[in-house]
């Protein structure tokens, strides 16, 4: 009887199967965290820098305004800051050459795909850049949807940087500086215009 146990105890066990669930949800887990930070990231990182500029889309009346101002213009047009890039399209529509700079790489897909859409591929032009890093001397007619804390530092750079007989219109901030020419609209809605002097 003991030689019996001792054989029944010393028999070898099965290999034991290994688990691939852990690493099949940790994976998946990093999966959905990397794919929301590259989407969200562009989006997130404004209010990381120097001056924040968050994409807050332009209402209809806000667009209205900015081509009221720039009724009887034309020549090369340019948004900076331009998220989806609705400025730039209406721009090519209305014959001017339309050129939109934004940081936000989905926004910059996003206003590419809508103008091929629209047919205006031709017309508009959308730039990967920093809008400070963006050189302003080419344009005719500038559109900044800006925030307070920037527009000491941009009124500079238009200043320094642009041509003759520009038109700048500003968007729910003015510049601080320089008188309009005109304003129209209220509150968040409302845009000035500025001939900008030149020094």
């Amino acid at each position: 009887m003991e030689s019996i146990f001792n054989e029944s105890s010393s028999a070898p066990d099965k290999p034991k199967q290994k688990s691939y669930s852990g690493y099949i949800i940790t994976g998946t887990l990093a999966g959905i965290v990397f794919g929301i930070h590259l989407i969200a990231g562009p989006f997130i990182t404004p209010a990381l820098r120097r001056v924040c500029l968050p994409f807050v889309p332009a209402s209809e009346e806000q667009v209205e305004n900015v081509f009221r101002m720039l009724k009887g213009r034309k020549g090369k047009f340019i948004d900076l800051g331009s998220g989806d890039g609705r400025l730039v399209r209406e721009a090519a529509k209305m014959g001017f050459t339309a050129h939109g700079v934004e940081m936000n790489i989905w926004l910059v897909l996003y206003s590419k795909f809508k103008a091929a859409r629209e047919g205006l591929s031709s017309k508009t032009k959308f730039i990967r850049t920093d809008l400070w890093k963006h050189n302003l001397q080419q344009y005719d007619n500038i559109v900044i949807f800006g925030v307070q804390s920037m527009m000491k530092e941009l009124e500079k750079k238009i200043i320094a940087e642009s041509k003759d007989d520009v038109r700048v219109v500003a968007c729910r901030f003015p510049l601080p500086n320089i008188e309009p020419e005109a304003e129209i609209g209220t509150g968040v809605d409302t845009v000035w215009l500025y001939k900008i002097p030149k020094t």
